[in-house]
C-alpha cells in the first residue's frame, strides 16, 4: 500500500525520525497505529497505574531523585533496543 501524505503529516514524520527514535517513516506509523490500539485497551485500573508512575516520577524529580542523564540515556536506549526486538 502506498500513501500520499499532505505535509503537515510528512513534517510529523520527519520530526519523529530525527529523533533517532525511529529507522524508518513505516515504524513511526506502525508506533503511531500500536499507541492508538493500546489506549483504546487500556482498562482504568491501568490507566490509574500509569498515572501512579508519573506521579511518582514528579516526585523523584522534586527530590532531586533521578538517575544521571549518560546512565538514564543508556537505560532508554537498552529499553529502545529490547521493544525494537521484539517488534
Amino acid at each position: 500500500m502506498k500513501l500520499d501524505l499532505p505535509p503537515d503529516l510528512e513534517e510529523l514524520i520527519q520530526k519523529r525520525l530525527a529523533t533517532g527514535a525511529y529507522a524508518t517513516a513505516e515504524d513511526v506509523v506502525r508506533r503511531a497505529l500500536e499507541a492508538q490500539d493500546a489506549e483504546e485497551a487500556w482498562s482504568e485500573e491501568e490507566r490509574r497505574a500509569i498515572a501512579h508512575h508519573i506521579e511518582d516520577g514528579y516526585l523523584q524529580a522534586e527530590r532531586s531523585d533521578y538517575l544521571p542523564a549518560a546512565e538514564a540515556r543508556r537505560d532508554i536506549q537498552a529499553m529502545k533496543d529490547a521493544w525494537r526486538s521484539r517488534h
